[in-house]
């Protein structure tokens, strides 16, 4: 999409240059693809002014004085008949090349004379054809100011990369809203369109309507839902003004005549594609929206002879084709200048059927474009009266009628938009006046709904016309966050979830374990759950990282200990440690342990880092270690009734979950120095993660499950196990079953598991489908199933043979039949 810097301007009056406006749009809009500047190569010219003139004795030629806005007057000599003392000219300075780079312009002598620069025609600046004189500039502008403030002539083009689901942002109006919106200038309608002409009374229609001897008539109006026309008498086709013509060579297009040019000024400028047929050429004055019949010809604009199918939609008249639908007109009714009535057409085209029958015609156009990805259908009429102004303006004329066909559209369904949706996407909560300001700056409507304490704003969103991409409240949400800025939200990694599945039950209790512990002071540690152990109490690894610790530890403060050992031996006696993993019982002998998931914690010396107030803390004790078991336990089951029992020996407390043993707290015995203080530990199961059922647990062993989560997630996960990589080749067989709707895919699975045995690997259904020659009540699934040998390649003979012997079984149990027999 090429968006036209001055067009822009004249929507949007911004003092932003191209390149801002470009960088604007590509932080908030759609991607910056470039800007270009038009007519660069006029930058160096100023505009000078004649102070004093004579003529140079046989010859042509004039002396002049010039002033070029430098303070010194400057001597150039002219060979043009016109200039005049105190007329202001293009003014060129030493050293300036001119436009095409082939002359550079140098001080020099002539006829005795010396130059110091050149006055330019506008041939010399490719402004024109006229090379008789010097271009005369009406302009109050001082002498020294760029000719490019004086002469609209520096406008560029942004190129934008519009996506798909943005057809708005396909005219120069729909890119002036955003600009609009994220500068807080007023958007406006150009000089051009502020003036309308008189129109008459609106003759409507379902199906068809007629005036000033017009008649319009849809007949596929699933291809066409809604047509607009004006009749427009005694336009005058000729040139286009200036203004239009720039409009137009701003985007690189170029002008043909001033009717076609006010159809590309819509196109271009608002984002709907009009096209203009001269009455005359009309057959009966009649147009019909149609199918086009089989085979049947047009030649359109292009000059190509085309044949078309019967599901390409067009335009015709009375008798034959007079265009192609929203893609391309027909030569046989394009305006030529003899034409002296202009039927001006304004319609809504379905996009599918716009798409196919550009597809079938081979032909790409700006219209097609646009009518493929949906133009605005609430403002058909709206354009209609911009296109007839335009029109009108350009080329004269008076409105003889205005021809309403079809059904107005009604307003797009509204989205529910929660305060509290737009912070969890985005990661920071954005003010409610905020989400407000933005949205209705882009044409939003929104409706308070409600305010929830927890939740924030509710609000019920109506899009315009011209979004039709917004479906859903997550639409709405990507609006605020591009209008706010994605360089405004921050750029450090934060919590976020990839899918919509909740966190399993053991994950929950653990983030709430840890929350706590480390509130508490502790510092978590993660180790890997091997220890020396022995092969009577312990499970062995068949293959341990390191034959030092090749067993799987029965207890987290296993491995605790060890780590506090570890600071003792470095002199550092103040440890408080917790983690959060698993342990694993021993099982009998070919089973896998049952491993459960636990937070262990060791806490010893210091209570609190010491400080100047209170150089000398006291230690931990019995009691501290109560403290953190109770509160452990609650965070790990917080709907439970945590108690902590009296134990005997260095087990001090027994803690308990509305009466069950979940946890320990105990006095530990390590490998210390004389001067280490007293450890503790504690140890609390916060579920069972395989699914092995736990038993023969002694005094010191305990299963927990938090309102029997742990307990049911255990009986769903199957046990871990390994499998060799097969080493011989797999076959794949592919069955379409004709199923009666009563007998699910379930029973089919289970039959074709019970009859393929031990060479059936896996089975899948790929497919499912209804209608068709299928028999009533029934629908097709497609199976594939994975036939192997573990020892040896199948032969063809042995996989077709289990092929019918599932087909059998199949119509036996359940009525089942392959589909083509």
């Amino acid at each position: 999409m090429i968006v036209s810097h001055e067009w822009l301007r004249a929507f949007v009056p911004h003092a932003l240059s191209a390149a801002q406006v470009g960088e604007l749009l590509s932080a908030h809009v759609a991607t910056l693809e470039g800007v270009e500047a038009l007519r660069a190569d006029l930058a160096p010219f100023v505009v000078g002014q004649v102070v004093a003139s004579e003529r140079i004795p046989d010859t042509k030629l004039s002396a002049n004085r010039v002033d070029d806005g430098s303070g010194a007057l400057l001597d150039v000599v002219c060979g043009a008949p016109n200039v005049e003392v105190g007329a202001k000219y293009p003014f060129a300075r030493t050293g300036t090349t001119m436009p095409g780079g082939t002359l550079t312009i140098e001080r020099r002598k002539i006829r005795g004379h010396t130059s110091n620069g050149m006055l330019c025609s506008a041939r010399e600046l490719g402004l024109g054809d006229a090379h008789d004189g010097i271009l005369t500039l009406a302009t109050d502008a001082a002498p020294g100011t760029p000719l490019l403030d004086v002469l609209p002539l520096g406008d560029a083009r942004i190129e934008l990369d519009v996506l798909a689901n943005r057809p708005d942002l396909l005219s120069q109006r729909g890119v002036a809203r955003e600009v609009a919106a994220l500068t807080g200038v007023p958007l406006q309608a150009p000089p051009e369109l502020r003036t309308t002409p008189a129109l008459p009374d609106v003759a409507a229609g379902l199906e068809s309507a007629s005036a000033a001897g017009v008649t319009i008539r849809i007949d596929d109006p699933a291809g066409c839902p809604r047509y607009c026309a004006a009749v427009v008498r005694g336009v005058r086709v000729g040139p286009s003004p200036d203004w239009l013509v720039r409009r137009l060579e701003g985007l690189g297009a170029r002008s043909i005549n001033n009717v076609v040019d006010a159809t590309n000024y819509a196109l271009h400028g608002l984002g709907q594609p009009m096209h203009a047929f001269d009455v005359a050429r009309l057959a009966d004055a009649t147009v019909v929206v149609r199918r086009a019949r089989p085979g049947e010809p047009i030649t359109t604009l292009d000059g190509v002879a085309r044949t078309l199918g019967a599901d390409v939609l067009v335009i015709a008249d009375a008798e034959r084709a007079q265009a192609i639908a929203g893609v391309i007109g027909g030569r046989d009714s394009e305006v030529t200048g003899e034409t002296v009535d202009v039927l001006l057409e304004v319609a809504y085209f379905d996009p599918q059927r716009t798409r196919d029958s550009r597809r079938q015609v081979n032909v790409n156009t700006d219209a097609s474009y646009r009518f493929e990805r949906g133009v605005d259908r609430a403002a058909t009429r709206e354009l209609l009266d911009a296109g007839v102004a335009l029109l009108t303006a350009v080329a004269g004329g008076t409105v003889a009628a205005i021809l309403d066909v079809g059904e107005a559209p009604g307003p797009l369904p509204p989205v529910t938009l929660r305060e509290d949706r737009i912070a969890q996407v985005l990661g920071v909560a954005v003010g409610t006046h905020d989400v407000e300001r933005l949205l209705a700056a882009i044409g939003f409507e929104l409706r308070h709904e409600a305010d929830a304490p927890d939740r924030g704003r509710v609000w019920r969103v109506q899009p315009p016309s011209w979004r039709q991409d917004i479906a859903r409240e997550i639409d709405l949400v990507e609006d605020v966050a591009r209008l706010v800025g994605f360089d405004a939200f921050p750029d450090e990694l934060r919590p976020a979830r990839p899918g919509t599945s909740p966190d399993d039950p053991l994950v929950i209790a653990t983030r709430r374990v840890r929350a706590e512990l480390v509130a508490a002071g502790l510092l978590e540690a993660r180790p890997l759950p091997f220890v020396r152990g022995d092969d009577a109490t312990h499970t062995r690894v068949a293959n341990p990282l390191g034959e030092d610790e090749p067993h799987l530890r029965r207890a987290v403060l296993e491995t605790l200990v060890d780590r506090a050992e570890h600071n003792l031996a470095r002199m550092q006696g103040d440890v408080r440690l917790f983690e959060i993993g698993s342990a694993f019982e021993p099982m009998t002998a070919g089973a896998l342990p049952t491993e459960t998931l636990r937070v262990g914690a060791l806490v010893m010396g210091a209570r609190r880092p010491p400080h100047f107030t209170d150089p000398k803390p006291p230690a931990f004790d019995v009691w501290d270690a109560k403290w953190i078991g109770e509160r452990a336990a609650r965070a790990a089951h917080p709907a439970g009734r945590v108690a902590c029992i009296p134990a005997a020996g260095d087990e001090l407390w027994s803690v308990t979950v509305d009466g069950r043993l979940v946890g320990r707290v105990v006095r530990l015995a390590l490998d210390a120095p004389v001067w280490a203080a007293p450890a503790f530990g504690v140890e609390i199961a916060l579920g069972v993660i395989a699914s092995e059922p736990v038993a023969g647990h002694g005094a010191n062993r305990w299963s927990a499950a938090s309102d029997g989560h742990a307990a049911s997630a255990a009986a769903r996960v199957p046990p871990l196990g390994f499998r060799p990589l097969p080493t011989t080749p797999a076959v794949d067989l592919d069955l379409a079953l004709v199923v009666p709707d009563g007998v699910t895919a379930a029973a089919v699975a289970d039959v074709l598991r019970a009859t393929g045995g031990s060479l059936l690997e896996s089975l899948e259904v790929f497919d499912e489908f209804r209608g068709g020659d299928l028999p009533p009540g029934t629908r097709s699934l497609a199976w594939r199933l994975v036939l192997r040998d573990p020892s040896r390649t199948l032969r063809d003979k042995e996989v077709e043979g289990r092929r019918e012997r599932l087909l059998a079984a199949l119509d036996a149990q359940l009525g089942v039949s392959t589909r083509g027999r």
